[in-house]
């Protein structure tokens, strides 16, 4: 048993100490010859790249949420183009009732007056002559008036009772 003991106490470990660490698996490199290669990585680059892509994203739905806004946009309008003409088709003359999903024009009649009318403006002939087209428009069913065509000398804020 003696002799045991003593070979223990001989044993001599071949790694120099000064070489290895005592916990290489925390080391921020490679800790032998054969190691993978460890890089550490460029911060700044990362960085770069999160706010590339996190701008491109952000542009992107910036876009789509104008694009909604205009599209949002033009539906207002097209709803106060027809409210404008429609309380203004009620305060011109009308002979007759009309009625839903039917087409009608307005006229300007005499600089002043203005009709609404079944007859088209290229049904008129000469008797027409001293009329001027605005419109042609569609009664709805919510009783406002859609715009299908328009004279383009003529704007809805121009119109005047």
């Amino acid at each position: 048993m003696e002799k045991k003991a003593a070979e223990q106490k001989e044993f001599v470990n071949p790694i120099d100490p000064d070489k290895i660490a005592e916990n290489p698996h925390l080391l921020p490199y490679a800790h032998q010859v054969g190691s993978a290669v460890i890089k550490p990585e460029d911060q700044g680059k990362l960085k770069g790249r999160a706010l590339s892509a996190m701008s491109q994203q952000t542009d992107m739905q910036l876009d789509q949420i104008y694009e909604q806004m205009q599209l949002l946009a033009q539906q207002a309008k097209k709803l106060q183009d027809r409210k404008e003409i429609s309380a203004f088709i009620y305060q011109a003359e009308m002979r007759f009732e009309p009625l839903i999903n039917h087409t009608y024009h307005l006229y300007l009649k005499a600089q002043t007056n203005y009709m609404l009318s079944l007859i088209a403006p290229d049904a008129w002939g000469r008797s027409g002559a001293h009329l001027t087209f605005i419109a042609s428009v569609k009664l709805l069913a919510d009783h406002t008036w859609d715009i299908l065509s328009q004279n383009p000398d003529f704007e809805l804020t121009e119109l005047q009772p």
